[in-house]
């Protein structure tokens, strides 16, 4: 019997028992073949455009993190410039006060421009509030007074080299607080940056400087560079991960710091002379200036790059404030660069390097 006569007198569900199909069952089936590629090709397609966008956005938030980094460097080396000559007729924790206070108005004003919803802030734990008020207290009100100690007592030149601690103090801090692993290479980054700072401190004391106000202003350095990285690391899970905003954060922080250094001013025997700072002299031309730098847009600039940059990145960038200070000390205060100074800023920035680049 040939196929036409099969099709003619066989009814259709015999067709399904013997495992045949219909021409137009072949038809409907080749069909949906096709429409299920093109669903699942198109599917592809626009997966693959959103990754790339994905990866192109990210890129993007990654450079703008890293020229935040780069804005904070030179916003900060000209602050420190300007908070050396203020540093001058002012105690360190007066001055360290009297910047954070001419900080947070222009936050406030920044806030209020920005129309930070108390909405917003509102959502967020109180652990996250409760870790930017500890991080704003360790690295303002206490690192930021026993740096301007170490800038009163050796200067600018050897703080520069003094802060190369910071960015593998980071990196260790975040290594023992993730429980990541350094390789043997970090180590000895730390080590060229441990010995940078060794060779500063045996340089000739600056003038007017004994040998014990050398090795304090070190110790204050050291110290100083060890709080921040502690704040900063703690800071960046809420900052990067709970996506707190920015300027919320920064003023949080800046009002932690005032107010742990207020009661400390308030305690201390000398209240009278450190409040002083805050009536008008001629300082205010320069510590103003030197406070809306170091305090407002290096402060900004700062938490902004280790928001939205890799911490390493942000640290190793932050660093190159070294260079700019540097050229900046040698020639507005007229510091000498000698050799051992030269040395020690090679053995420091060479540190960094492989501290940050040394597990990749």
């Amino acid at each position: 019997m040939s196929h036409t006569q099969v099709t003619r007198t066989l009814p259709r569900g015999d067709f399904i028992q013997l495992g045949m199909t219909t021409p137009n069952q072949s038809t409907r089936q080749d069909k949906g073949s096709n429409a299920t590629e093109e669903q699942s090709l198109l599917r592809s397609r626009r997966y693959e455009t959103r990754h790339q966008r994905t990866i192109v956005h990210s890129m993007n938030v990654e450079i703008q993190g890293e020229i935040y980094s780069l804005l904070a460097a030179v916003t900060w080396a000209c602050a420190l410039i300007l908070f050396k000559l203020s540093g001058e007729r002012i105690s360190a924790i007066s001055l360290n006060l009297f910047k954070n206070v001419v900080g947070l108005v222009f936050l406030f004003i920044t806030l209020l421009v920005s129309g930070e919803s108390i909405d917003t802030l509102s959502s967020f734990e109180t652990e996250d509030y409760l870790i930017l008020i500890i991080s704003g207290f360790l690295g303002i009100a206490l690192a930021d007074t026993a740096l301007f100690y170490a800038l009163q007592k050796i200067g600018v030149g050897f703080v520069t080299v003094v802060e190369c601690l910071y960015s593998p103090a980071v990196i260790l801090l975040a290594a023992w607080f993730l429980a990541e692993t350094l390789s043997p290479f970090q180590y000895v980054g730390v080590g060229l940056v441990v010995t940078a700072v060794l060779i500063s401190s045996k340089h000739h004391p600056p003038l007017g400087r004994t040998r014990r106000d050398v090795i304090r202003g070190f110790a204050a350095g050291a110290s100083a560079m060890l709080l921040m990285a502690i704040g900063i690391v703690l800071a960046k899970p809420v900052l990067e991960g709970q996506g707190f905003p920015l300027i919320a954060a920064t003023t949080l922080r800046m009002i932690a710091g005032t107010l742990a250094l207020s009661a400390l001013a308030l305690a201390s025997p000398k209240r009278r002379e450190i409040w002083s700072v805050f009536r008008p002299t001629a300082v205010w031309k320069v510590s103003i200036p030197a406070s809306f730098l170091g305090t407002y847009l290096a402060m900004i600039f700062w938490v902004a790059g280790f928001k939205y940059a890799r911490a390493s990145i942000a640290a190793i960038l932050n660093q190159t404030s070294m260079i700019f200070a540097l050229i900046l000390a040698t020639i507005i205060l007229k510091e000498p660069f000698t050799r051992r100074k030269l040395s020690a800023v090679i053995l420091a920035a060479a540190g960094v390097l492989i501290v940050t680049f040394g597990k990749q």
